[in-house]
């Protein structure tokens, strides 16, 4: 087991370790290791049982289509199901500041799907109620505006990511979603100390990854056998471009141009708020994941020199999401 994390940890492409010394990197180019690290172990991590030493070609090949894909957004939008028409018509009812909470548990009561998740919510841990929360318009009343907001959207965004695909897109999926919903959270955590959106930034959290379902859709199309490149670099360009893909989705779908932007523009020098939000609730809830398989402690350098007090505080929160 300690071998196999190693080998998940180490440079698998060999390279270059942060010079040491007087000529060591500056505090950015550190955070910035750190960073790549993580998505490098992740990348491992959730490729690991399917994952192989990949000719060039292979790989040039898929992330040339998820490039090509990401300049036609309808093409690509397409690969991924609906909304359910039962999500806008809330989400535009939560805008309308005269919307009554009988009125918005009236519109829930038409998909049980719905009025399961809401009561669900309501007696998480994360609410806490005193009471069992027994019927729609108490839940309502406990989740607030904002948290049903974002109930409604991971309820439209689950099937986007869990799709009935084939081959290592459909094995991927759940470990996929787990990190969508929990970097949604993280991001929308840590969005008040930044000045920005708590629910844009929870919807870009759902929505970044969107485009990494779809790239894994394309290398299932050109691998055999549910394979797929395992090689490090080529995983750190394949989540940068499905981070491309997802805002081009996102575009074609009206989103808000700031959640869009914010996806694009994570992790990147000189982003804006948001989209260091959605960096920032991203790492968090990779590290959680990488945690929970047993492959880091929560003590680990990647946490310690990755995250500050706050940070590690919203990582311990995440640490109490339900799957």
């Amino acid at each position: 087991m300690k071998n196999w994390i190693n080998r998940l940890r180490g440079n698998a492409d060999n390279t270059p370790a942060t010079p040491a010394g007087p000529q060591a990197a500056t505090a950015d180019e550190q955070a910035a290791g750190l960073a790549a690290e993580i998505e490098s172990t992740y990348y491992r991590w959730l490729t690991a049982a399917r994952a192989y030493t990949a000719p060039a070609e292979v790989e040039t090949r898929i992330l040339d289509e998820v490039r090509i894909l990401g300049l036609q957004p309808g093409e690509a939008a397409g690969l991924v199901p609906r909304v359910p028409e039962a999500i806008p018509e809330l989400l535009a009812s939560l805008n309308d500041g005269d919307a009554s909470i009988a009125e918005l548990a009236r519109q829930v009561a038409q998909d049980v799907v719905l009025v399961a998740e809401v009561i669900r919510e309501a007696n998480s841990a994360y609410y806490r109620p005193i009471a069992p929360v027994k019927n729609v318009e108490a839940a309502i009343m406990m989740l607030g505006q904002n948290g049903l907001r974002m109930l409604l959207a991971r309820v439209a965004f689950r099937p986007l990511i869990n799709m009935q695909a084939g081959g290592f897109a459909r094995e991927a999926a759940p470990q996929v979603w787990n990190q969508s919903v929990s970097c949604a959270l993280a991001a929308s955590l840590m969005a008040p100390g930044l000045s920005t959106g708590v629910f844009e930034a929870y919807l870009a959290g759902l929505m970044q990854n969107v485009g990494l379902v779809v790239a894994f859709r394309l290398a299932d199309r050109v691998c055999d056998d549910g394979r797929i490149p395992g090689a490090s670099g080529f995983g750190a360009r394949l989540l940068a471009g499905s981070r491309q893909l997802s805002a081009a989705i996102a575009v074609h779908w009206n989103f808000p141009q700031e959640v869009a932007q914010a996806i694009a523009q994570a992790g990147e020098p000189g982003a804006n708020r948001l989209a260091e939000a959605l960096a920032l609730g991203d790492r968090i809830a990779k590290l959680r994941l990488l945690i929970d398989a047993g492959l880091l402690a929560e003590d680990d350098s990647l946490v310690t020199e990755g995250l500050d007090n706050v940070q590690r505080r919203c990582l311990g929160k995440l640490a109490k999401l339900e799957g």
